[in-house]
């Protein structure tokens, strides 16, 4: 029999993170102090982050030791299984071989506990005993609300209110694991009464629940703020994906040609590519791709600036391609992928064209997953059918150049709970939809004036 999954021991796990940032070809622009245009420092964080994450957030060490705590609460689902993807392969008819690892057999069903974990632990480690935090598809909610769970701490969650009343078993895992979901825009901060004030049927953004986030953290002494995506540390937790498969990999004897996954904040397509990233850097002939939907095209036509992270500018600003802070993305269902900006770290990489951007429509990627779905079995969440996509169109191009490629990818997560999207793509009520142009322009109004990296 063919082989379809390679394993690793659980002695096997790795145990460092790696640290892109050891490694850059060229320095990163500091973020910025919004308020003196000086470069933020550790102080300038503390009211928002435990001051152990924030060394972790500046740090430029090449390897960073996973506590024995957090290695002890992975092993619940890591090391992850690498896939092959051959019944998918058929059915694409490339000379392509395509591996994918299989983050969705995570107690959330997504990548995002791998930084969750972390978080909850280093919090409580410092003193926190309640975090805030964001969610847009609701994956990023779920994963700190078990991991809040883990470690002892309250969980409060701001949840994107197209989201909320889109993805329902998402909240309800997040109040399984006891957190207190609550539909953004609210009335529970001044931010959200701003948003809801001008407009009463907001559908929320990502930026909009960030800034309320933020804000219910800063005002209690024994609260913090936790992001899922987009900061350093958040990527160096993730890289723990690309280390497995990489030792996976070598197993067998594969290098890949290409490494994919989808971006919306960063953070799993981060975790795939940043060891990657490494080889790249020092030599190594390989093609990174992020899948980003043309509805919220961050990558493939925002520019690269200066801009705040989230609606309220409460947030440093970071240098990162952005849609503007005060962008509304439309409501696909994608909502993992909804977010205006992209990790600093992922941004710089795009400037300097280590890795490509290209924006794939929603259409697409669901009959993608669709595919994916008929063939593998599993069925995907609707960020990871972007990178689906992507993997159909690069097997698309080997068999036109007739080159023979290994495709390696992040499946980040199923779509179990996001059937809701898939009913909806099945009974024709999704479009085509590409950000309009005069749209485009009113979103980088806000930028203007800001501070070029």
């Amino acid at each position: 029999m063919e082989q379809v999954k390679v394993f690793l021991d659980e002695s096997e796990i790795p145990r460092q993170w790696y640290n892109i940032l050891a490694d850059m070809p060229s320095p990163m622009s500091p973020p910025l102090h919004p308020g003196t245009g000086q470069p933020v420092g550790p102080d300038d964080l503390a009211p928002v982050f435990p001051m152990n994450l924030i060394e972790q957030e500046v740090s430029s060490e090449r390897w960073i030791d996973i506590p024995e705590e957090v290695l002890e609460k992975y092993l619940l689902w890591r090391p992850t299984p690498l896939y092959r993807a051959r019944n998918f392969e058929k059915l694409l008819d490339a000379p392509v071989q395509i591996y994918y690892k299989n983050e969705g057999v995570s107690p959330p069903g997504s990548h995002k506990p791998n930084t969750a974990v972390p978080q909850a632990y280093y919090n409580k480690a410092f003193g926190i005993e309640r975090l805030s935090t964001e969610t847009g598809a609701g994956q990023w909610g779920s994963a700190l609300s078990m991991a809040c769970q883990m470690f002892g701490l309250e969980c409060r969650v701001f949840m994107v209110r197209v989201s909320y009343e889109q993805k329902p078993y998402r909240r309800l895992m997040m109040m399984t694991w006891g957190a207190n979901c609550i539909p953004s825009p609210s009335n529970l901060t001044e931010a959200g009464r701003k948003i809801l004030a001008d407009d009463p049927d907001s559908p929320g953004s990502l930026g909009i629940a960030i800034s309320e986030a933020i804000e219910d953290a800063v005002a209690d002494e024994k609260a913090r703020y936790s992001l899922g995506s987009v900061l350093n540390h958040v990527l160096l937790h993730q890289t723990i994906v690309g280390l497995e498969a990489q030792k996976q990999l070598e197993k067998i004897g594969v290098y890949p040609d290409v490494v994919l996954g989808c971006a919306g904040g960063g953070s799993n397509f981060g975790g795939i590519c940043l060891p990657y990233v490494r080889d790249k850097v020092h030599g190594k002939d390989i093609s990174i791709v992020a899948a980003e939907p043309t509805s919220c095209p961050t990558m493939t036509r925002g520019p690269f600036a200066y801009d705040f992270g989230d609606t309220a500018r409460t947030t440093p600003l970071l240098p990162m391609h952005t849609l503007g802070h005060d962008f509304v993305p439309a409501p696909i269902h994608a909502g993992g992928l909804r977010y205006h900006g992209m990790a600093p770290i992922i941004s710089h990489l795009v400037k300097e064209e280590i890795i490509e951007a290209r924006a794939f429509d929603q259409m697409e990627t669901f009959s993608a997953g669709i595919q994916w779905a008929r063939t593998e079995g599993f069925i995907s969440a609707p960020e990871t059918n972007h990178a689906i996509a992507a993997v159909v169109q690069e097997a698309q191009r080997a068999k036109e150049e007739g080159k023979e490629k290994v495709i390696l990818f992040n499946w980040s997560g199923h779509g179990l709970v996001d059937l809701a999207a898939y009913d909806a793509f099945m009974t024709e009520k999704l479009t085509h939809y590409e950000l309009p142009e005069e749209e485009m322009k009113r979103a980088l109004t806000c930028i203007e004036g800001l501070p070029c990296p």
